[in-house]
């Protein structure tokens, strides 16, 4: 199965918003098709009618948030399955630890396939050696820089900017709310740091599920292939 490259917000409006994926939202209540379901009338998810389409639901959500094909998301199952620990988050550690997810992480990229065409034309650098595979995985200890004659790197400087301030305002309403413990999909994760000035990032440690705020059962997309 190809990557898809077909409208996205027909994704969003079928599985629900995906940031990693685009930053559009609908302004539908109905799912896509002629016979479309009015979500605001209904239970959430009202087409899962079973525990396969429930399964099926998780695992679409986790290939478009993250952009892979169905080929390289089973060949990352069978990797985490090989390795001990928990199968589903060590799932959730190999697509987060990708340089593309990375890349969106840190904010260099408004999405997912915006920080692998990035990375493709060869504007990253990892551990001072340009690296233009997306699917690369970044280890801890990695150090992320963007090459010195990069033509957009005011480009990124610009996503950057303008993701730090939403950054910042995000944080400014939890501190007055006094809620601390929510997860934001904006906010960087703390298995990595970045500099404001230089936009040079590194891995610190492992990505843990706590980090990861995508709201997907990754124990029913483990169960959807060992069935």
């Amino acid at each position: 199965m190809s990557r898809y490259t077909g409208p996205r917000i027909k994704i969003v409006r079928r599985l629900g918003l995906l940031p990693g994926l685009t930053q559009k939202f609908s302004n539908r209540t109905t799912t896509p098709g002629q016979h479309g379901v009015d979500l605001s009338k209904t239970i959430q998810q009202p087409l899962l009618r079973n525990e396969y389409s429930f399964r099926l639901f998780q695992r679409q959500r986790l290939r478009f948030h993250y952009g892979v094909t169905e080929r390289q998301l089973m060949s990352y199952y069978r990797e985490a399955k090989r390795c001990q620990g928990s199968t589903g988050n060590l799932l959730l550690e190999l697509l987060e630890s990708r340089f593309d997810s990375t890349i969106f992480r840190l904010g260099f990229a408004p999405t997912i396939p915006a920080a692998r065409q990035l990375i493709n034309h060869g504007h990253f650098k990892i551990n001072g050696k340009r690296v233009t595979i997306p699917s690369f995985l970044c280890q801890p200890g990695d150090k992320i820089s963007i090459k010195e004659n990069s033509k957009v790197k005011s480009q990124i400087q610009n996503f950057f900017n303008l993701l730090q301030e939403r950054r910042n305002g995000i944080l400014k309403r939890m501190e007055e709310a006094r809620r601390t413990d929510i997860k934001i999909a904006v906010l960087i994760p703390n298995h990595l740091t970045v500099d404001p000035v230089t936009l040079e990032a590194k891995v610190i440690k492992r990505v843990q599920r706590n980090d990861i705020p995508l709201f997907v059962n990754e124990l029913k997309v483990v169960e959807h292939y060992s069935r």
